[in-house]
Formats: structure tokens, C-alpha cells, sequence
């Protein structure tokens, strides 16, 4: 096993220097550079001053020597500005002379560099974005995993059934509707003040002239997360995976369900329950749990949509306003936070895979 996680690493490791070279390299094209001096600098910048522009803020040179200042493998540039004689640096931070920066500094060094939008530090930002859509993440999965592997069991144990065929076309019907469509849905039928149930209930003085929920949940980061501002965006994360988990449940249910040592319990005259709960459960699980684990990478990228619809200003929303910005160096770190949850949930994907099917075996 340890042999077999040590492979594992190295791989993802190589996985990861790969993907972040192809983000790099794409972010760091000279129609991003120069944007991004037109921004920073200058709309009506001619062609040389652009170049200018790049050469002195440390963007020029070749791809691959800036790729190793950024992962910190390679001294950071350092050059005196010609403009106004200040020392430019990538390591040098701001009261500091030449003499006292850094010659490394970088990813491999925990430094992700500042935004070019807003100045402040890229883990300052990261940090507090990613916070937030851990706790939306929280309990979008609180919500969706024990819903998903319910409908699936019940669904899956007699496979044919009334239920069955109601509870998958659930299923189907949530996994076919987008979370832009029913999140929209949701606001109109529960948020609106002239639409949906809110205005009924209103008539009929079950709510005290507001809407049932809010359909914004950015008072979830001013006054607190409550069942009011932050329902609709769970609901609406929760609805879409929730039926991918369901029809995976329910097939690998279905299969256990036919298998001869199940056959074998019920000539025994075992109970459906017994049967149901110790000995078909757990098999069931082991497909689902490589699907539930895949969910992570998905949600966290898969809130961009949810986080905008409902104003919640987390890592989605963040990524969002870094490519619409062109922030370089926080599109960067919103890379590098998605590349790492996807390898890592799949490293832990493996190794549950591992324990629940006792048929593997790793040498």
C-alpha cells in the first residue's frame, strides 16, 4: 500500500506540473500581457510602450524561465525601473532594498504573488474565498450524498419495480437540469416578490410581506448563514448531483441485488432487510464512493454558476472576476487550488476503492 500511494504521488506530482505549465502558458500570452498593461498602464499605449510595459514588470523573457521564477525554482527577476529609478522585483516586496529580498520566491515557497486588480496578496484572497465555498460545500453535501444514495438504494433494490421507474426518472429529470435553469426556477418560485408562492403566502399572512427565501445570498456573508439566504444555493448544487449519485447507486444496487450469494441469503430465508442492509449495502457503495469523490473537484468549479446567480462572493465568484479582469497571478492560484482537489480527491478516491473492494490486492 505504501509503495502503492508513493506511485500514486509521483504521478500526481507530474500530473500537476504539467497542467500548471498549460495554464501558465496560456495565461501568459501576449494578448493577455497586453491587456494587461493597457489596464495597468495606459489604454492608448503604442505597440513599444506595451512591450516596455512587460519587459519592466518582469513578463518578458522566455516562457520557461518565468514558469521556474513562479514556481520558485529559479532566482525571481529583479531590475531597476528606468522610469523612475525604483528596483522592480518579483521576490522584492514593498520598504525592502535589493539586498534584503528573497532570491526564491514562489509556489514551491508558499508565495503565490499579488493581484494585479486589487494589490493585496493571492492567499490572502484565496484563503477567504476558499472559506466560503467550503462552508456552501459543506452542506450542498450534507443535502445531496444522503439524499442521492437513498433514492438510489430504493430505487436499485427491486429493480423493475413502480418505485424504481419513479425514482430514477427523479433522478434523470435532476441530472438534465442545469444549476443556471434551476436556480433561476428556484428564485422565481421561492424569492420573488410578484411571482411563485411568496406573494400567495404573503395573502394569506404565512409571511410577514417578504419572500419566502432571499434570492441573493451575499447576506449569508454579512449577517450569517440561516435557512433563508442560503437554502436556494444549496438546494440548487445539491439538486444537479444528486441524481448522477442516484443512477450510480442504483445500477451497482441493481447488479448486488442479482448476485448468487444474495440468491443464496434469501434461500436461507434471511430477511430483505438483513439482506438489504448487511450484505448488499456495502458492495453497492463501492462504484458511488468513486462518483461521490469525483463531486469535489466538480463543486468546487461547478459553483461558478451558483455562486454568480446568487451573488456569493466565494472561490467560483473569484475565479469568475479574475479571467474577466485578467488577473494573472489570482487566475493562477484558482488553477492551482483546482488542479490540487482534483488530484488529491482522486489519490483518496483510489485508496477507498482499495478498502472497500476486499477483492484488490496492492503489492
Amino acid at each position: 500500500m505504501a509503495f502503492f500511494i508513493l506511485r500514486r504521488v509521483g504521478v500526481m506530482a507530474l500530473t500537476a506540473l504539467c497542467l500548471t505549465f498549460v495554464v501558465f502558458f496560456l495565461t501568459n500570452l501576449y494578448p493577455n500581457l497586453e491587456k494587461l498593461a493597457k489596464t495597468q498602464g495606459n489604454a492608448r499605449m503604442t505597440d513599444a510602450e506595451v512591450a516596455s510595459w512587460i519587459d519592466r514588470n518582469g513578463y518578458g523573457g522566455p516562457m520557461i524561465l518565468r514558469y521556474g521564477e513562479w514556481l520558485g525554482v529559479v532566482p525571481g527577476w529583479l531590475r531597476e525601473d528606468p522610469v523612475n529609478g525604483e528596483w522592480r522585483g518579483r521576490c522584492l516586496e514593498r520598504g525592502q532594498t535589493p539586498e534584503e529580498a528573497p532570491r526564491y520566491c514562489g509556489l514551491l515557497q508558499g508565495d503565490l504573488g499579488f493581484s494585479t486588480v486589487s494589490d493585496d496578496e493571492v492567499a490572502n484572497i484565496i484563503g477567504g474565498r476558499l472559506q466560503l465555498t467550503g462552508i456552501l460545500m459543506f452542506w450542498a453535501f450534507a443535502v445531496m450524498v444522503p439524499s442521492a444514495l437513498l433514492v438510489g438504494v430504493l430505487a436499485g433494490m427491486k429493480e423493475g419495480s413502480r418505485m424504481d421507474r419513479s425514482l430514477s426518472t427523479l433522478a434523470i429529470g435532476s441530472t438534465a437540469t442545469p444549476e443556471y435553469v434551476s436556480g433561476v426556477i428556484f428564485i422565481v418560485l421561492l424569492a420573488s416578490s410578484t411571482a411563485g408562492l411568496s406573494p400567495i403566502l404573503s395573502e394569506l399572512g404565512w409571511i410577514d410581506g417578504r419572500t419566502l427565501f432571499l434570492g441573493s445570498a451575499r447576506s449569508a456573508m454579512e449577517d450569517g448563514i440561516n435557512f433563508w439566504n442560503f437554502t436556494l444555493p444549496v438546494m440548487t448544487i445539491a439538486l444537479y448531483g444528486m441524481g448522477y449519485i442516484a443512477r450510480m447507486t442504483r445500477a451497482s444496487m441493481a447488479e448486488v441485488m442479482t448476485a448468487q450469494y444474495i440468491r443464496t441469503a434469501r434461500l436461507k430465508g434471511v430477511s430483505f432487510r438483513n439482506i438489504v442492509l448487511k450484505h448488499a449495502l456495502r458492495n453497492a457503495l463501492i462504484a458511488p464512493f468513486t462518483v461521490i469523490m469525483l463531486q469535489f473537484p466538480w463543486l468546487l468549479t461547478g459553483v461558478v454558476i451558483v455562486e454568480t446567480l446568487f451573488n456569493y462572493n466565494g472561490f467560483g465568484w473569484t475565479l469568475v472576476q479574475a479571467a474577466s479582469n485578467n488577473d494573472i497571478e489570482l487566475l493562477l492560484a484558482c488553477s492551482i487550488v483546482a488542479v490540487f482537489v482534483v488530484l488529491v480527491t482522486q489519490l483518496i478516491s483510489d485508496i477507498g476503492y482499495v478498502f472497500l473492494n476486499p477483492r484488490i490486492r496492492i503489492s
